[in-house]
This record gives C-alpha cells, sequence and structure tokens, in this order.
C-alpha cells in the first residue's frame, strides 16, 4: 500500500454514527455494497452450533466432534472418497444455498439500496442477495457459487448446474455416503469433479464470472467522479485483500468516497481517512435495522 494505515477508534456514539451513516447514503449518486460472511452470520445462516448440530448430527457421529466442530471446518475434512465428499457437500450446498429463504436481514438491504445505483461484491456464495432481489447484472461473487460444480483440476472453464444432483444425492444418501454412480465426472478429462469455491489454483472463472467482472470493473469506472459510498458489511480479516483493503484504498485516493463498515468487533477504520470513514461496531442485523428506521424518520 502507498499510505501508512493507521486505525482510529469511533469517538461518537452508536447512534450518531448511524445518523451520519444514514447521511452519507442519502447524499450519495452511486453505492457500492462489500459483503463478507459476517452478514450471512448476522442474517442466520450460522455455521455453527444448535443450526450446524440438528443437521450435520450423522456426520458428527461417523467423522467425530473434534472433526466436525462446525461446517466451515467440516468442509476441509480429509473424506477418504468421493462418495463421502459428496455425501457431506451435497448436503452442505442444500441447507445453506437451496433451502434458506431470503432472509429479512438481506430483504432489508434491498429495500433500503434497491432505488440507488449500486452494485454488490461479494465473497459469499449462498445466492442470498440474489434471492432478496438484488439485479445479478449488478452482483460479483468472486468466489464461487454453491449451486455449482467445476473440474477438479479444471482442465476447462466451464461450471455446471448441481441443484438437481445435489438433491438426488441427499435422498440416496447412507451412512454419510452417496452410491458410486452418483459420483460427477468431469465431462472433458473424465477426472474427479469438486465445488465451485475459490480453495487452489484450480478454480474455474467461467463465462458468467468474466461477465460479472466486468461489470464490477465498468461499475468503478463510473463511480470515478460520482459522490460515493463503500458500504462494508460482516468483512474481515480471511481474506481482506478481495474487499476490505480494496475499499479503503479506494476512499484514500478518491475524496468523493466515504467508508462506512458494519462490522461486530473488527469495525476499526483507518485513521487517514477522517470523517470520509464510519467504522459501527454492532451487529450487522441491528445496525441495518437502525438505519431503515432514520431513513424513515427523515
Amino acid at each position: 500500500m502507498k499510505w501508512i494505515r493507521k486505525e482510529k477508534t469511533a469517538n461518537i456514539s452508536y447512534e450518531e454514527q448511524i445518523k451520519s451513516a444514514a447521511e452519507l447514503i442519502e447524499k450519495s449518486e452511486v453505492l457500492l455494497i462489500g459483503a463478507g460472511a459476517g452478514v450471512s452470520t448476522a442474517a442466520g445462516l450460522t455455521y455453527s452450533g444448535k443450526r450446524f448440530t440438528d443437521n450435520f448430527s450423522e456426520f458428527i457421529e461417523k467423522y467425530g466432534a473434534m472433526s466436525m466442530t462446525d461446517m466451515y471446518t467440516a468442509g476441509f475434512y480429509p473424506f477418504p472418497t468421493q462418495e463421502a465428499k459428496w455425501g457431506y457437500w451435497s448436503k452442505h450446498s442444500i441447507i445453506n444455498q437451496f433451502l434458506p429463504p431470503a432472509m429479512p436481514l438481506y430483504k432489508q438491504l434491498y429495500n433500503l439500496f434497491k432505488e440507488k445505483d449500486y452494485f454488490v461484491l461479494t465473497t459469499n456464495v449462498d445466492h442470498q442477495f440474489q434471492k432478496a432481489g438484488f439485479d445479478n447484472n449488478r452482483i460479483f461473487a468472486t468466489q464461487g457459487d454453491y449451486g455449482l460444480i467445476q473440474c477438479e483440476k479444471g482442465c476447462h472453464p466451464k461450471t455446471y448446474d448441481a441443484e438437481n444432483l445435489f438433491y438426488q444425492m441427499n435422498q440416496a444418501r447412507t451412512d454419510c455416503l452417496i452410491p458410486s454412480y452418483m459420483v460427477p465426472k468431469c465431462p472433458v478429462c473424465g477426472g474427479n469433479m469438486t465445488m465451485h469455491l475459490r480453495c487452489d489454483q484450480y478454480f474455474v472463472e467461467d463465462e458468467n464470472w468474466h461477465k460479472a467482472a466486468k461489470n464490477y470493473g465498468n461499475f468503478l469506472n463510473n463511480m470515478r467522479d460520482k459522490k460515493g459510498v463503500l458500504l462494508e458489511l460482516g468483512v474481515g480479516f480471511n481474506t481482506p485483500a478481495i474487499i476490505r483493503f480494496p475499499f479503503e484504498n479506494m476512499v484514500h485516493e478518491n475524496s468523493n468516497l466515504s467508508l462506512i463498515r458494519l462490522n461486530l468487533k473488527e469495525a476499526v477504520v483507518p485513521e487517514s481517512l477522517g470523517n470520509r470513514a464510519i467504522g459501527i461496531d454492532a451487529d450487522i442485523a441491528k445496525a441495518v435495522s437502525d438505519l431503515c428506521a432514520e431513513f424513515r424518520n427523515h
């Protein structure tokens, strides 16, 4: 980075932060939303606790509670066979993408910003923005999609819709394993398939991924000379180079932009951004609800 990142803590009350954030959004011409895992967690799509134990008890019993502590960790379990891997991942995708409706928090966000010139950059792969009503042409999900599979070695730049396959796997699963005839194979090289999630160098950036990346680039170009707000929701330090640090850099380099960071326990913002950055350390669901109330009062 070209500037020194010195962080500041909030010196105004929560109520004043919400009011200031609402004013910035209201006066903005463009709105760039950056969303991480924290917003889905705040919406109720938790990966641990009761939601995990209720839905994955058979896996916890088979592989052990020390290995299966939550849905995120379980995804990295060294499954011994393809039948075991897809036994888990088909269930994971159904629970986290296909079954949940648009969560109230996401619907609140859509109703708040649907009239704005907006774009969504997200590392989430659960389709909650699409379900809530956000325009798919205004969403760039950089890290993949729970509903797609790809060649494990990325031998060709294409992904495949797996919703029906996952439901079939889920129905046929016995002792956490799917039948061998259901194991998907790459139609090009004949090798194994895997989830379309960015976890190694073989992640496939298919035609739709590149289209979304281009749309995002066009939005950034059009945003340059406009008064804009970068609204960051639940982005921590797992992959800060995708949203968190670039958002800070954009605001640092463009005086027309402001940053609003909503994050429980990780809401600090760079001191150098002055009053163009607000870090709201609070539950995201509460903060969004309070923003809605503030807009209604205007």
